[in-house]
């Protein structure tokens, strides 16, 4: 009876290497990133605040949201040609700008300023949102959904850690939320230096000697790569356009800023505790099934929007909005990093930013004017938000549908 032969190339990969660049990863999803509730939360009230028209209110946040598109772009080539390291530092260092030029438009009663500071403070959001595609660069192909699942449960801690900080800081000062950007300026100046602790290549490999690299336009022709944006797309601006409402929305029903920054965290916390199993979920469900959950869960979180507006149904409409996100920006995420070549990375995660946080830039935008410019009441135009989920999350779901007959009928 022959033995079987084990070949060498079935050797169980190291990913040692990758696991040490998720700790880091995580640590600075966690900390770095506790000042995007926290600027979530305050950014609105405070351009109602000082805007001169309250239909502007969330213009400082639909700022952030452009600034993070617009940076996309050139910040993803960036990294390709000098490394994640080098990125995630000028990330840090616009935030910590943007947040100084933002307190001092506060200073001044400036909502200029506080625009250009939410524009700069994009900076920071597009570098974070590279974190979960830095897990993948030394990761194995079994790995790598876990590498990001991991990476974005970083976003737990900054889920309990932000709000609560805005909490006592928001009020430090006789100017309402000059506190906030004053501690948004220390969480982005010392969380510089844990990228130094990142293992990670200096540059994206080169295409080897014939092989060409796509152009846009073929690589938003191919279908995986389509239905990936588009659902990355939905899934993150539909979170935002419900998100930046809310705090307006709960202070409008009569309940407290303090309400706001539980709620906020409660769906922050939502967004990303199930992180610790969705890579598991997507290994063994596939990135289709576990996307699908995912807009279901927000249209979920429309018809609890719409059911009332206790704080009960604010909570239970956030968690629910959170979760939706998870599992559908997680699913794309990961249908995208599948879809290209490594040497298309700068080019495709780029394009995928530029998109995503296009439409994000829409939605809060959009987000403003649907609350409180749409009805005559602040449950009229929180009905309106919730609402306008209904056609995108059909978009999306149509996508999923069409890519899934597509690939079973594929020979």
């Amino acid at each position: 009876m022959n033995t079987p032969q084990i070949a060498p190339d079935a050797a169980p990969i190291d990913d040692s290497r990758a696991r040490r660049n998720v700790i880091v990863l995580v640590a600075a999803q966690a900390f770095l990133g506790a000042q995007m509730p926290m600027l979530f939360v305050s950014a609105g009230l405070a351009g109602q605040m000082i805007a001169s028209n309250v239909c502007l209110a969330t213009l400082p946040i639909s700022l952030i949201v452009f600034g993070s598109m617009t940076t996309a772009p050139w910040l993803s080539p960036l990294m390709q040609r000098r490394g994640r390291q080098f990125g995630f530092m000028v990330g840090a260092i616009g935030g910590a700008f943007g947040a100084a030029i933002s307190a001092a438009g506060l200073w001044y009663g400036s909502f200029g300023l506080l625009l250009l500071g939410s524009y700069l403070t994009g900076i920071y959001m597009s570098a974070q949102g590279f974190y979960r595609f830095a897990a993948t660069d030394t990761a194995s192909e079994g790995f790598r959904p876990k590498a990001i699942s991991y990476v974005m449960a970083g976003g737990l801690l900054s889920a309990l850690f932000g709000p609560q900080l805005n909490k006592l800081v928001q009020d430090a000062y006789i100017v309402p939320f000059f506190g906030t950007y004053l501690a948004v300026i220390v969480l982005n100046v010392l969380g510089m230096g844990l990228f130094m602790l990142l293992d990670l290549p200096k540059a994206a490999p080169k295409p080897a000697a014939g092989i060409v690299s796509r152009s846009k336009g073929a690589l938003l022709r191919d279908p995986a790569i389509a239905v990936a944006m588009i659902c990355a797309m939905v899934a993150y601006a539909l979170m935002n356009l419900v998100m930046t409402s809310t705090p307006l929305a709960v202070v409008g029903c009569g309940f407290t800023v303090g309400h706001a920054n539980d709620i906020v965290s409660a769906h922050v916390l939502a967004m990303y505790a199930p992180s610790f199993f969705t890579g598991h979920l997507i290994a063994r469900f596939g990135t289709t099934r576990i996307t699908s959950v995912g807009l279901m869960l927000l249209g979920a979180a429309g018809i609890v929007a719409l059911s009332g507006v206790t704080l009960g149904n604010f909570f239970g409409a956030l968690i629910l909005l959170g979760l939706g996100w998870n599992f559908g920006f997680i699913g794309a995420t990961t249908m995208l990093a599948s879809a290209h070549a490594p040497h298309e990375r700068g080019m495709v995660q780029g394009l995928n930013d530029a998109v995503v946080f296009g439409c994000v830039t829409l939605a809060s935008l959009a987000s403003g004017g649907l609350m409180n410019c749409s009805g005559g009441d602040v449950i009229q135009g929180w009905s309106a938000v919730n609402m306008a989920m209904v056609p995108f999350l059909t978009l999306a779901g149509g996508a999923l549908v069409w890519l899934t007959l597509r690939s079973r009928s594929a020979p």
